[in-house]
């Protein structure tokens, strides 16, 4: 068992961290959003070292990019072998072992989705865009459904479909026309919410004829938007309403898949099958890679309609396979740490009210912060928390309104999930005792 704690040696940022964060300043785009400062050296498994020599617990893993861990050696051993034979041949123009075994990998799972074809991309991003297109292309139709607090990445398509945050969308329109926005389900609702009867009551009604609609995008749990883990009946209601009306049924797993969930994708805990799934992130440990992987009956545009020069890179498929290869070995491991995760964060909520709600499947975990007199959004509280945990060696990221997500590498076990729980346990009676004098006052926005 692992005996490694955190440890901050130099209150952050030190003097090596401070050198690069003052040329990053300098030079580096001011849209980047730098929640804390960090400035990495190198990490292990779980564990993040930064310039100045301390050492972090990650609980956030770069996103939940770091599926793996930092650079599981079988990863970085299939990296540096590829490396050695050759770095670039365009997978749109000519073949290479890697692409074709990465494409019948992940054309091997969810079986009953039947035979797929699989797309390479370089970002979760672009595995979007590329659906957009797809979806256009195969039905000849041009509206697609999107869901309030989704995201789904940055470029122009993306953000048509984002309804997270509207600094993603501010000044940049005009959008993709053509998207629908409808309601989440929602974590605290107590009654079933069925998005379908919304559509046929209303906008099929008033507003568009589901003859024109191309696609429905949905994440099967939300990830920026809070990680909200919908009812079943959600995903299976806007299944009946694809195949009734010949609409496309679009998963974006994009966060959620790769064994986060402790299956390889969040779909199987559903029992809900897409046409389309959208993957990247954990992927390949970090590589720039994602993913469309389409039946196959759906995947019909034609030679040269879509391409990419650097998607399915040859570093990035080997370093895809072996990420398939452990996080393979990983999902029961997943699923016990997520549960013991899970039992920890209801602990503390029993002893800190304003710790509102513990929800998620797997090592996808939300801690939703809401103040408890108002059940307002403890958004200033939440930002707190980061930047202390920070200082006391914990990674953690926001996201939604005021939630924590706690997503760490899929390496993780007991020992990290308990010191990670200790070192929390600490940050919350520390703010807990700064925002009690702000009980009564106005409530601070988000940061």
């Amino acid at each position: 068992m692992s005996t490694i704690y955190p440890e901050v040696k130099v209150a952050p940022p030190g003097p090596n961290a401070q050198a690069i964060i003052d040329l990053d300043r300098r030079y580096s785009s001011p849209s980047y959003i730098k929640e804390y400062p960090l400035v990495m050296d190198h990490g292990e498994g779980p564990w993040v070292y930064d310039v100045d020599g301390n050492r972090f617990l990650d609980f956030m893993a770069g996103i939940a990019v770091a599926s793996t861990g930092h650079a599981h050696p079988q990863v970085v051993r299939a990296i540096q072998e590829a490396a050695g034979r050759f770095l670039h041949i365009c997978g749109t123009d000519f073949y290479y072992d890697s692409f074709a075994q990465l494409c019948a990998r992940l054309a091997s799972y969810l079986p009953e989705m039947g035979p797929k074809k699989v797309f390479l991309t370089n970002s979760g991003t672009e595995a979007v865009e590329g659906a957009l297109k797809l979806a256009r292309h195969h039905t000849r139709r041009q509206y697609v459904v999107a869901f309030k607090g989704g995201f789904h990445g940055r470029s122009y398509g993306a953000i048509s479909l984002n309804s997270s945050k509207v600094a993603q969308r501010a000044f940049f329109g005009p959008l993709l026309p053509g998207v629908i926005h409808i309601p989440y389900a929602s974590a605290s609702s107590e009654t079933a919410y069925n998005p379908a009867r919304l559509l046929e009551q209303d906008w099929f009604v008033s507003h568009v004829d589901p003859r024109e609609v191309a696609a429905i995008f949905v994440e099967p749990i939300l990830g920026e938007g809070g990680y909200i883990v919908p009812p079943t009946s959600f995903l299976q209601n806007l299944r009946e309403l694809c195949d009734k009306h010949g609409i496309l049924l679009i998963f974006d797993e994009v966060q959620s898949g790769i064994g986060r969930t402790g299956k390889m994708f969040a779909a199987e805990h559903f029992g809900v099958m897409p046409d389309i799934l959208l993957s990247a992130k954990g992927i390949a440990s970090g590589m720039p890679l994602g993913a469309i992987i389409a039946r196959e009956r759906v995947m019909t545009w034609p030679r040269g309609s879509h391409g990419s020069t650097y998607g399915g890179n040859p570093l990035c498929c080997a370093a895809a396979l072996a990420t398939l290869d452990v996080v393979e070995g990983l999902l029961e491991n997943v699923r016990a740490t997520g549960e013991h995760l899970q039992q920890g964060l209801r602990a503390l909520q029993a002893r800190h009210p304003i710790l509102a709600d513990v929800r998620g499947v797997g090592l996808m975990v939300g801690g939703e912060f809401l103040h408890p007199k108002t059940q307002e959004p403890a958004s200033t509280y939440v930002g707190d928390l980061e930047q202390l945990a920070f200082q006391k060696g914990l990674l953690l990221l926001s996201c939604g309104k005021s939630t924590i997500r706690f997503a760490p590498p899929l390496v993780v076990g007991k020992h990290e999930v308990d010191v990670m729980l200790r070192i929390l346990g600490e940050c919350l009676s520390v703010l807990d005792e700064k925002h009690q004098t702000r009980a009564e006052a106005p409530l601070e926005g988000k940061r």
